[in-house]
């Protein structure tokens, strides 16, 4: 069943007052992200806007009299480790949801697990269409799909001046570049825009010079860039020192945040679509949701940048926490069921989800919103 208006609001930005007095064992929630590893950046701010998430439920009475605690394990940036990450949380932690986890590679590698053990993922970053469509009713997606993205990213065609004509792409070689890559130039095949050359890199690497250098002479007037915090940061960094002329375009969410306080050269620009604009929160589908959330960051001492993926742990737990709530139960199977009816209004938007995948055994998506944000000279602005 759905929450109330009222007591959605109580959970997200209540304002009870009194300290409350735990009754019984802490409701567990299980968290798989990569706190280490080549996307460490990443799994760190989703973990952060996780916390932030729990600590304002408990602030406001918990989940059925209950404190909530979240069990956090470190998925390394690595598929096999993030197996064993869930079959840890279920088996040993006897976790009854899981929010995770983070890579489109991580989150299929955990899939079966879910279903092996009957319980639910809410998936916070994850883009591929593969996870959604693999026949998995334990899985409930709150992140946009490759190809949501690239149809939002469809509407701001029209701002780009140079107009885009000619695309490159550099993409990190795993299911959440290489779905990303496949969508976008569909995308832009229906829009009449030429496809150049494709470039994958793999996700460790730090030296991309041999990719900049094969793409930089195609004639292409747009690059798109797949990939984590640091390898964005490397990839434009290293464009800009070879002068590659294309304009670039990062897609996933993910913002180079060192590129803030460490510019490239004068005067270079990239895009960057988010899922949260950190620097425009009354542009947010909920100013005052957004804004709370910016607030309690801030308060954390957080590095600010990190809102751009950080908003996504806060989203999920407060999902799952709806579901929890709506189904007056910690079984995994209540829970699973009560995903379905939550209404959560979120730092990204409305939360809800429909059916995704093969008849009678869907899996659950939503559909979020998209910003575009532009970097020059250390400065953001929206776009």
């Amino acid at each position: 069943m759905a929450m109330s208006k009222r007591l959605l609001t109580s959970l997200l930005f209540g304002t009870l007052a009194a300290t409350p007095v735990w009754a019984a064992d802490p409701i567990k929630i299980g968290v798989s992200q990569p706190l280490t590893g080549a996307v460490a950046a990443s799994g760190n701010y989703v973990t952060n806007g996780a916390k932030i998430a729990a600590a304002k439920i408990n602030e406001n009475g918990g989940l059925l009299g209950r404190q909530v605690e979240l069990v956090i394990e470190d998925n390394k940036s690595n598929p096999r480790e993030a197996v064993n990450a869930a079959e840890k949380l279920i088996l040993s932690d006897k976790v009854p949801v899981i929010m995770g986890a983070w890579s489109s590679t991580y989150t299929l590698a955990t899939m079966p697990k879910l279903e092996e053990y009957g319980v639910p993922m809410v998936v916070e970053t994850s883009s591929s269409s593969k996870i959604t469509k693999a026949g998995n009713p334990w899985i409930f997606r709150i992140a946009p799909t490759s190809a949501m993205e690239a149809q939002a990213f469809a509407k701001t065609l029209d701002s780009f001046n140079p107009p885009i004509k000619k695309v490159d792409f550099l993409s990190v070689n795993n299911d959440w570049g290489l779905g990303a890559s496949q969508e976008f130039e569909k995308m832009f095949k229906e829009h009449g825009i030429e496809i150049g050359r494709k470039e994958t890199v793999a996700p460790a690497t730090v030296d991309l010079s041999a990719q900049l250098s094969a793409l930089k002479d195609t004639g292409s007037d747009t690059l798109i860039m797949t990939s984590g915090v640091e390898q964005l940061t490397l990839g434009i960094r290293q464009a800009a020192e070879q002068q590659l002329p294309q304009r670039i375009v990062t897609t996933g969410g993910s913002f180079p945040e060192p590129l803030l306080e460490s510019p490239g050269p004068k005067g270079y620009t990239s895009s960057h679509l988010l899922f949260f604009s950190p620097w425009t929160p009354e542009s947010a589908v909920h100013p005052e949701i957004a804004g709370a959330f910016v607030d309690a960051w801030n308060e954390e001492g957080y590095s600010f940048p990190g809102l751009s993926e950080g908003f996504r742990g806060y989203d999920g737990i407060m999902t799952i926490a709806a579901a929890i709530e709506g189904a007056g139960s910690t079984e995994s199977e209540a829970i699973r069921a009560a995903l379905w009816d939550v209404q959560v209004k979120g730092v990204n938007g409305d939360i809800s989800f429909f059916k995704d995948g093969p008849e009678g055994k869907e899996s659950a998506q939503n559909e979020p919103n998209v910003y575009v944000v532009q970097l020059k000279d250390g400065e953001v602005t929206a776009q």
